[in-house]
């Protein structure tokens, strides 16, 4: 089932041919429902993307078609990559980008996990 706004999962995104192994990814972690790898272009000192297994546009497709276990695995794995990290102590942020909108580049649902240090203000306080 395709979620209203987003365009139908495509085989060929990045993260499709990393996950089929045809792009090497720096690994932190993987698992029967994630795998974990470091971004190309880091914003933060860790910078550590987490992808599900499964042909998942988005946070909302996931979330509606995703099975239990899968949508248990994969939270289970990105708290794993964080503490794995050494990120509990100092704390860390967890994002997910969905559409246009929200700055989705990649139409394959995950998750960017940023820490190392403060990360500051997600967006900047509404004018008016």
């Amino acid at each position: 089932m395709s979620v209203a706004g987003l365009p139908p999962y495509d085989d060929a995104n990045i993260f499709a041919r990393i996950l089929r192994g045809e792009i090497p990814c720096k690994r932190v972690h993987e698992d029967a429902h994630a795998l974990a790898f470091h971004d190309i272009n880091p914003q933060a000192p860790v910078h550590v993307l987490v992808i599900p297994k499964g042909r998942y546009v988005s946070v909302a497709d996931f979330a509606a078609n995703g099975t239990d276990a899968e949508v248990a695995g994969f939270w289970r794995a990105v708290a794993k990559v964080a503490k794995d990290l050494g990120l509990e102590a100092g704390g860390y942020r967890v994002l997910t980008n969905m559409g246009e909108d929200g700055g989705q580049e990649v139409p394959h649902f995950h998750v960017h996990i940023f820490g190392g240090r403060r990360i500051g203000r997600m967006v900047p306080r509404a004018e008016g």
